[in-house]
């Protein structure tokens, strides 16, 4: 690691241990937001591991131009940011638009670019400016080392404070893998590192009108990433995937996160 640590609320990056962005992949009810938020803290709490509430406002990328998006912007941002006072946890979640920007800094304490607009100049410089640390989402498309030109854009727009995910490569139709070699020469270049293990077993578009996934390998990407070094790990979370309103397969049932968080911690203080 060859970046000075800072801090995402009271989170550190660059600590003793890995920090972990946990939470559904959409922000499905005010009531399911906080019933998720509320058991993740006191998993959180009882593993010890520094701990980011993560849901989005709106899917905006869906495979189906019917499947559910979210509550929007100025709703699932007011959400967030009430979830963060009261439970004093930080809250990420993406943002679209260079507008969007400016209303989730308000309430957001990590703004995250989705992987398809990494590259957009326009977006990353009104992430910039808004003073939040910035997560991108490496697009699938892209090369680790393109990541470097990421970290340059939002360098020269006065961030210092950012991070780069990994969330696999694209690999013919439907289907990602993921180099766990990219985590190294990431993070050789000086870049702080996550890897989002539940994104990473997507089959995007693989069910036909909805995206498919390989939801039981995402504890197994995850302990490899451990294992390799990471700064910080994403994982999606769910009470009930079967039944999730969106990207259901890939999530991790909420029944199974804490024993999951335990061995990645293990695993972490066994390799470094």
């Amino acid at each position: 690691m060859s970046f000075d640590p800072f801090n995402i609320g009271h989170v550190p990056v660059g600590g003793p241990i890995p920090f972990f962005i946990l939470g559904p992949c959409a922000l499905e009810s005010e009531t399911f937001a906080w019933e998720m938020a509320r058991s993740l803290k006191e998993i959180a709490d009882r593993t010890g591991i520094p701990f980011i509430f993560k849901a989005s406002f709106d899917k905006a990328n869906r495979t189906s131009v019917t499947s559910f998006r979210g509550p929007g912007p100025a709703e699932g941002c007011r959400i967030l940011g009430e979830i963060s006072r009261e439970l004093n946890v930080p809250v990420t979640t993406d943002i679209h638009t260079a507008e969007q920007a400016e209303l989730a800094a308000e309430h957001i304490d990590l703004l995250q670019i989705p992987a398809f607009l990494c590259r957009q100049t326009d977006l990353l410089e009104a992430a910039a400016k808004t003073g939040r640390v910035v997560n991108v989402k490496k697009g699938q498309f892209l090369a680790p080392w393109d990541t470097v030109n990421i970290a340059d854009k939002l360098r020269s727009f006065g961030c210092n404070h950012f991070l780069i995910t990994e969330r696999g490569t694209t690999f013919g139709y439907n289907n990602l893998v993921t180099d766990m070699r990219s985590l190294y020469w990431m993070r050789k270049e000086g870049l702080p590192v996550i890897f989002d293990a539940t994104h990473s077993v997507q089959r995007p578009g693989g069910l036909g009108g909805t995206t498919g996934g390989d939801g039981e390998l995402a504890p197994v990407l995850a302990r490899a990433a451990v294992a390799t070094g990471i700064d910080g790990l994403f994982m999606e979370v769910h009470s009930d995937p079967p039944n999730a309103l969106s990207d259901g397969p890939n999530q991790i049932p909420l029944e199974f996160i804490e024993d999951l968080l335990v061995k990645l911690i293990a695993i972490h203080h066994a390799s470094h």
